[in-house]
């Protein structure tokens, strides 16, 4: 299984949601790679020291010679491993551009890691880029964050179009895993709003989960932990448990 956890808008969560899904998944056992590919390289700093990193994602994608095995580190997490992001990932695209196979690149490169791990999640840039669209390609399922706020669903309509345009013809089997709404502050009656308007919009393909508001979530990552390390009996260490169960009976 492949997750790409995708929304071109930013801010909504999706950095959270790759690293605790992940740590979610490696905390039952799965074999786990997270994969960073994007440039602001969060997921990557919420494990791992960037001095220490020799080799990242766009080495993966930008050598063919190197074996792929190279541009994966260990995380503090038991069964969980990274390829790691650098800023240098913002040249991918201008270096991509023009190539035949370039939204394959990834599909093509991480064909090896497939036999490796059970779950392989992808954290996308906040963009619908070339970057993206290799993310899409590669996938088994997309995951889409939305924050419930005033502007959540801006933007979406894009993100659907370019997914209906992966799976007409380069990815066939790519589905929707789901939306989940991050973020929530049920306190307010904007977000209980929008919530519903989410609701209504996307019907069945809604998680039941719902990631709240929380500043253990966001204190997490500058201590390289996890939440469930971090803070194991907290709101967002429950909510992502009960993701990572509600992934698992879609799939």
């Amino acid at each position: 299984m492949i997750i790409a956890i995708a929304n071109q808008k930013g801010g909504v969560g999706k950095t959270t949601t790759a690293i605790n899904l992940a740590a979610a998944f490696a905390r039952v056992g799965k074999s786990v790679l997270l994969l960073d590919l994007d440039p602001q390289a969060n997921s990557s700093l919420s494990f791992l020291d960037p001095q220490t990193v020799d080799r990242s994602a766009y080495e993966l994608l930008t050598d063919g010679l190197a074996p792929v095995e190279q541009s994966v580190y260990h995380s503090p997490v038991e069964n969980l491993d990274i390829v790691p992001a650098r800023i240098s990932l913002a040249k991918l695209e201008a270096k991509l551009v023009g190539d035949f196979d370039a939204p394959f690149r990834l599909k093509d490169r991480i064909e090896p890691f497939r036999q490796k791990y059970s779950v392989i999640v992808i954290d996308t840039p906040p963009t619908l880029g070339l970057i993206t669209v290799n993310a899409l390609v590669a996938a088994s399922h997309v995951l889409i964050p939305i924050q419930s706020s005033y502007f959540a669903l801006e933007g979406t309509d894009d993100l659907l179009e370019t997914i209906e345009k992966v799976k007409a013809r380069p990815n066939p089997g790519l589905e929707l895993l789901g939306v989940l709404v991050t973020l929530h502050d049920k306190r307010t009656t904007l977000a209980r709003e929008v919530f519903e308007q989410i609701q209504r919009v996307f019907g069945p393909k809604l998680f039941q989960t719902v990631i709240t508001k929380s500043v253990r979530l966001e204190e997490s990552p500058a201590y390289k932990e996890s939440i469930f390390s971090f803070a194991p009996q907290s709101s967002g260490a429950v909510e992502y448990a009960k993701l990572c169960e509600e992934v698992m009976s879609r799939v």
